[in-house]
């Protein structure tokens, strides 16, 4: 099984710090509108959520897995719920690479499968390379279009 690029956890880690500064705002707003908290308060939940995510996202990085098979594309991930995908070839629409302002910075892409059936029916795989993430849309482009052949027989 493939891992993911450990930048990723930087990446994680950044929304998990976004979200505790998002956080530790709303304390502060309602300290100054509503409640009159403690002091130690909006640092409190500041340190605490942040610490929350970045355990969160370490864990993450630690279970997230992919492979490439002769069939089918399995993925692992999820830290609470376990979740294992198998995106078989025949299903495959189309893939996408893409790399968003965050992952241009830290020199990282993610690959997007998109599969027929229900909707929302797609996968993201984050915490690649630019090239890693390219070779693998081509690589499952390519093993699309054989399952296709093999399908249609």
């Amino acid at each position: 099984m493939n891992r993911l690029h450990p930048r990723v956890r930087v990446v994680w880690a950044g929304q998990a710090a976004i979200v505790a500064v998002a956080l530790a705002g709303v304390t502060v707003a309602v300290d100054r509108l509503a409640v009159d908290l403690p002091v130690w308060v909006p640092p409190a939940v500041l340190v605490v959520v942040l610490g929350l995510g970045v355990g969160l996202a370490l864990a993450r990085y630690r279970v997230w897995r992919y492979e490439v098979r002769d069939d089918a594309l399995y993925l692992e991930r999820g830290v609470f719920t376990r979740v294992r995908t198998v995106v078989p070839f025949v299903r495959l629409q189309h893939v996408d690479s893409s790399r968003g302002p965050v992952e241009r910075l830290l020199g990282l892409a993610s690959a997007v499968v998109y599969t027929a059936g229900s909707r929302g029916a797609d996968v993201r795989i984050p915490g690649l390379t630019p090239a890693g993430a390219d070779d693998l849309r081509e690589r499952l482009k390519r093993l699309a279009i054989r399952a296709e052949g093999d399908d249609a027989v």
